[in-house]
């Protein structure tokens, strides 16, 4: 099994991102993740656009993975914010997820989110908590 397949396997546990939400880890590495979602109709909000918290799971969750899946120790979010920057214009959602630092206690993380036609959707900060020593 290769280690993006143990990943996965790990991760598929996130129920709500991965079944909900629909979510695929595309690659990741030591700090960094790529995941993606297919816009279905649950995702959209009234104006027929993906709503905020279908894009902020996306952004958390890549986060997550970049965070967690080359390490022995468990991150969590402990505060994210989130800057929605264009409406999104394709079929397709793809978040980039990168650690800027991780020490002992914290980490401090950035999640940019395109759509397939290059549209720069949202900008999220994420600063985590770093269990266990």
């Amino acid at each position: 099994m290769s280690k993006l397949e143990e990943i996965r396997e790990r991760f598929k546990n996130d129920r709500f991102a991965t079944d909900a939400a629909g979510i695929v880890i595309d690659c990741a590495g030591p700090g960094k993740a790529v995941c993606s979602m297919h816009l279905e109709q649950h995702h959209m909000n009234a104006n027929n656009v993906p709503m905020g918290g279908a894009i902020f799971t996306l952004a958390d969750f890549t986060c997550a993975v970049a965070a967690n899946g080359y390490s022995e120790r468990m991150t969590v979010s402990q505060n994210a914010s989130i800057t929605f920057l264009a409406a999104a214009r394709g079929k397709r959602l793809i978040a980039e997820a990168s650690c800027l630092r991780s020490g002992r206690t914290t980490a401090l993380l950035t999640v940019d989110i395109r759509d397939e036609l290059d549209t720069y959707v949202a900008h999220a900060t994420v600063n985590a908590y770093v269990l266990g020593q």
